[in-house]
């Protein structure tokens, strides 16, 4: 196991590099802790598989450090560092059989064969391979072909870390969450570092303790599955996170915060904060499940025009105009579906207000009144 510490790292594919958008990676400071579960998520082309390679010495960063437990490690080869990969297509030796594939790792750094025969049949149990042992590799299916791979990483007690790279994008669909299981079920029993690289946030919020969202070659966010959903940092991670993503509009910062005719409530703290930053416009968030949907007229709430209204069985989202701005709300599946005029509030406590893309903290409760509101939130 190892800590894995990423110091001013940057990396671009440029000769000439002369602004941020010329880096893959952009310069990052960033811990893996030792034993962690932690997942790597975002689209395509943000930087995800650069970084991975990086750290696993398949390609060398250009600025930057990576240590492994405070040693420098970039000149290091891949087999210097310890480090198993896993791909998105299985690497497999297909004329051997299941057991000569786990064991040639071991076999290869001169353990005994009654070791090597002992811990391949240890993590043949655990991965559920047992009776695959004598097989040929090449007769197995995508989903088995793909515990092999795992498994070689597996066997060796000196592994640092564990590297997936979008390891269950050829796996059949109802088997990637037995898989995804299998590999939170591993990471509890060995506690090996394991960074898990997906585009895919189901996968990164069943498999890993914190998540980092990269956009853009950078690490926009590092949190829980909870903090990322419930505590955007950026817009992206609001956008990315979620199903549907984050509701945004543009406000205008006056006397108050305006969209159009209405007025959006926020604390005065916030106001202060707001024009303390010299700002003119700020971008609100809320989340669908958040946005309140009043069965009748409220003083508190807005009048709003309804689009249409999608029935997903044990929940619905509602499509609405608010200003001329399409948004949505997930109501509960026992909920009356509005037709026509609607009336919507945003609590405050969910509402995020963000600046040039990231999130302004809600100022501290300062007074006894305020803490009292803060808590009853």
């Amino acid at each position: 196991m190892a800590e894995i510490t990423l110091n001013a790292l940057a990396h671009t594919y440029s000769d000439n590099p002369s602004k941020p958008e010329d880096y893959a990676i952009r310069e990052m400071s960033h811990v893996w802790e030792q034993g962690g579960a932690f997942a790597l998520l975002g689209p395509s082309g943000c930087g995800k598989s650069t970084l991975l390679n990086i750290i696993s010495g398949l390609l060398e960063p250009s600025d930057g450090e990576v240590l492994f437990d405070g040693k420098r490690v970039n000149e290091l080869k891949p087999e210097e560092r310890n480090i198993a990969q896993v791909f998105q297509f299985p690497v497999v030796y297909d004329t051997m059989t299941v057991f000569d594939n786990l064991a040639f790792p071991l076999r290869n750094i001169g353990i005994p064969e009654y070791k090597v025969k002992s811990k391949v049949h240890e993590v043949a149990e655990i991965l559920e391979l047992s009776d695959q042992l004598k097989r040929k590799a090449k007769g197995l299916s995508a989903d088995q072909k793909q515990k092999v791979s795992m498994g070689r990483g597996l066997v060796r007690d000196d592994v640092s870390a564990i590297l997936f790279d979008e390891p269950l994008t050829v796996i059949d669909p109802q088997l990637k969450w037995k898989l995804r299981r299998k590999l939170k079920q591993i990471h509890e029993q060995f506690n090996i570092t394991m960074v898990y690289v997906t585009h895919d946030q189901l996968e990164a919020s069943t498999f890993a303790d914190k998540i980092a969202v990269m956009y853009n070659g950078q690490i926009v966010q590092f949190g829980t599955p909870r903090e990322l959903f419930e505590n955007p940092a950026h817009t992206f991670v609001g956008y990315f996170i979620g199903s549907p993503g984050m509701n945004f509009f543009e406000a205008d910062l006056e006397e108050g915060l305006t969209f159009g005719n209405h007025q959006i409530a926020v604390s005065d703290a916030m106001l202060a904060r707001l024009k303390a930053m010299n700002v003119n416009k700020v971008t609100v968030g809320i989340r669908p499940e958040f946005v309140h949907v009043w069965d009748g007229k409220s003083d508190d709430a807005f009048a709003v025009e309804v689009d249409f209204v999608e029935d997903l069985g044990t929940y619905k989202i509602l499509s609405f105009l608010f200003n001329g701005q399409a948004m949505k709300a997930r109501l509960s599946e026992d909920q009356v579906i509005p037709s026509g005029q609607v009336y919507v509030s945003f609590p405050e406590q969910w509402t995020k207000i963000y600046v040039d893309e990231y999130l302004v903290e809600r100022p501290q409760a300062t007074s006894a009144t305020e803490q009292e509101v803060s808590h009853a939130n």
